[in-house]
């Protein structure tokens, strides 16, 4: 299984960060190790001191594909759940400034959390998805799959083109505005409308 991660996806995140609009999906890894292990705490890492919360919907790739067209993509996954990207904001930050790869801020041990998923045909409309975190009982980020500049089918076929896609593998779609630094004694709970996907302590 591999934890395919897009960046830069919601306008006001870009904003946010001060970050300049793509023109085509920001793409980053992270390998299974990142999982963080069901109902453990998410332990801030040592290496940092700014830790963020980015979460965001997943999609789940039910059967194997390459180079997927738009006609088909649809047919490659049948479940979206919704997960964290723990990002270690000032290391990347270190990174960025010199031009290097991301992935020892954001594809670390225990970094995505993955809370749970629901069929595909719950859902009226797969471009009007609401989900929020709260953190501490108080919501945080709120985000709809309508303000995504690349839809579910669009990173399906994009990421296609450069990986093999497996059945379990998961896409990470993005994440709207509201990300900030988690704390020590932090809980952070995940919604899909008003339904609990995740609670993740933090210590």
């Amino acid at each position: 299984m591999k934890l395919i991660c897009i960046g830069r996806n919601y306008a006001d995140h870009i904003t946010e960060l001060a970050n300049q609009r793509p023109t085509e999906p920001v793409i980053f890894l992270k390998p299974d190790t990142a999982v963080l292990n069901d109902e453990s705490p998410f332990v801030i890492p040592d290496f940092s001191e700014n830790v963020h919360h980015e979460v965001e919907l997943i999609i789940k790739i039910g059967k194997t594909g390459k180079h997927i067209t738009p006609e088909f993509a649809s047919q490659y996954f049948d479940e979206i759940g919704l997960g964290i990207d723990f990002t270690a904001r000032d290391l990347q930050d270190q990174l960025k400034n010199k031009g290097l790869p991301w992935e020892k801020s954001k594809a670390f041990d225990s970094s995505a959390v993955v809370g749970d998923f629901l069929p595909k045909s719950n859902f009226a409309d797969l471009n009007n998805i609401p989900f929020s975190l709260q953190k501490n009982g108080e919501t945080v980020q709120d985000g709809n799959s309508s303000l995504m500049l690349w839809k579910m089918e669009e990173l399906i076929c994009y990421t296609s083109t450069f990986f093999t896609l497996k059945k379990g593998d998961l896409i990470f779609t993005g994440t709207p505005a509201g990300v900030g630094k988690v704390d020590a004694g932090d809980v952070l709970k995940g919604f899909i409308n008003e339904q609990l996907m995740f609670t993740t302590k933090v210590i």
